[in-house]
């Protein structure tokens, strides 16, 4: 602790003071600041305490984007963030912040932080820890509105607004850098990568969303430093991954992932998709229809995405247990259960998917049934929507008839008459002789029985 302080005191630069930008050099007005943003800033300020609104949201709003999100950065504690707001609670472990309620919105409140440790930092420091190859386990050191800058990832994302005079501070070239279109590591990028490994992943992410390209010091290390993934907790990787694919801008994502040498052994699901051509048909297919539905500001579901991962490992496992001699209905829910096991395994994801991902695969084959009632039948079932997309996405890969696509959309926009008409009778096409048996089948999610249709 006492070796802490004088390099404190003693061993540190002085930090370059931040570039200041008035309103008419950077555009960004107040009222494009959401309203609990403000207030929460307001009440931070007039509490004697300095409060910027701070990364993606300014670096969004620099380039002309609407955010997604609007956090806050500040130089008082979380207890202190605390006792000003009545609807706030403290979270997190390895960085704790402040959740401030505002109506239905949530503003995320961080004190300014410190640096990440130096190789000579105190064993017996519970504040920052370290593990092995430099990653950082955990950082609650608080510091200035420098130290906090330079803990951040990339120049874009170490930018600060200032509401109260419409001001951008900016420590690290990141306004430039964003006029460039360069994303650029703060700090040395092999030590920062090597604090947390999920930062090239985020590279990747960034790259593809704000369509920039990496800095050649920034990505250089990634080549060598990319096993270090193997290391993080699956179930922060799946964030991360879902993040990148529910993105709008998952198509880029992906390509970008490949060509940093990203995706094999990290992200398992993509492995084996991208190296065979008919899967890459079929992914190309799926995130192009994820992409449109999010730039179209409707919702994209992680369990329809998961769906459309391991729909081939579906396949080639229902195949196996088949050709094993199993019972159609045993091999077809052994192998739902089986490919979802493996997966989570080694990638972690919520069992409440399961019951989506099985029903979505189930209904496939109910799809092909349009005889008597099974049709209206169908339309009523909750996940038809879903079923129907993913027939389209099948349909577009050339995994399923084109003409069974096409007759589910007229179907069901036809009047009643014409899809009375458009009914395949028995014995007037294939498929239409096969009996067919319904049975229930729990979902591991516990939301209910998943049912699936036979043939």
């Amino acid at each position: 602790m006492i070796r802490r302080f004088i390099r404190k005191v003693f061993g540190k630069k002085a930090a370059p003071g931040p570039r200041i930008l008035a309103q008419d050099a950077h555009g960004i007005r107040r009222d494009l600041i959401h309203p609990c943003a403000l207030k929460t800033c307001r009440t931070l300020y007039d509490a004697g305490y300095a409060a910027f609104v701070v990364g993606g949201a300014v670096r969004d709003l620099l380039l002309g984007r609407e955010p997604k999100d609007f956090d806050v950065a500040t130089d008082a504690t979380p207890d202190e963030i605390r006792r000003l707001f009545r609807r706030s609670r403290v979270i997190g472990r390895r960085f704790q912040i402040v959740h401030v309620y505002c109506g239905a919105d949530t503003i995320e409140v961080t004190t300014f932080r410190a640096g990440a440790p130096s190789a000579e930092a105190d064993e017996d420091d519970a504040d920052h820890v370290t593990g092995e190859g430099g990653m950082l386990l955990r950082d609650n050191v608080f510091g200035n509105q420098e130290e906090d800058a330079a803990r951040r990832d990339f120049t874009v994302n170490a930018l600060y607004y200032d509401p109260e005079n419409e001001e951008v501070w900016d420590l690290h070239g990141g306004v430039e850098d964003a006029k460039r279109k360069v994303l650029r590591m703060i700090g040395d990028p092999e030590q920062r990568y090597r604090e947390d490994p999920v930062r090239m992943l985020r590279a990747a992410r960034f790259a593809a969303k704000l369509e920039f390209h990496i800095d050649p010091a920034t990505r250089a290390p990634i080549a060598c430093l990319a096993p270090m993934l193997a290391h993080i907790p699956t179930a922060r990787l799946f964030d991360e991954m879902m993040k990148l694919l529910l993105s709008g801008h998952a198509e880029r994502g992906v390509r970008q992932l490949r060509a940093e040498g990203l995706h094999h052994g990290i992200l398992p699901m993509l492995d084996t998709v991208l190296d065979d051509p008919a899967r890459q048909k079929f992914l190309h297919h799926a995130l192009h229809d994820t992409d449109l539905r999010v730039r179209q500001g409707h919702s994209a579901s992680p369990a329809f995405m998961l769906a459309c991962l391991l729909w081939f490992d579906f396949q080639a496992e229902f195949s196996r247990n088949k050709e094993r001699g199993q019972h159609l209905q045993s091999a077809l829910f052994d192998a739902m259960d089986t490919v979802l096991e493996r997966q989570r395994d080694v990638l972690a994801f919520p069992r409440r998917f399961d019951g989506t991902i099985k029903e979505i695969w189930g209904m496939q084959g109910r799809l092909e049934q349009r005889s008597g009632n099974r049709p209206f039948r169908l339309m009523q079932h909750p996940r038809f929507r879903a079923a129907y997309d993913f027939l389209l996405i099948r349909a577009e890969s050339g995994d399923a008839p084109a003409e069974l696509a096409e007759w589910w959309t007229r179907f069901q926009d036809a009047e009643d008459s014409e899809r009375e008409a458009m009914l395949i009778q028995p014995g007037a096409g294939e498929g239409a002789k096969r009996k067919c048996r319904r049975k229930p089948h729990k979902s591991e999610d516990g939301a209910g029985p998943v049912e699936v249709i036979l043939g």
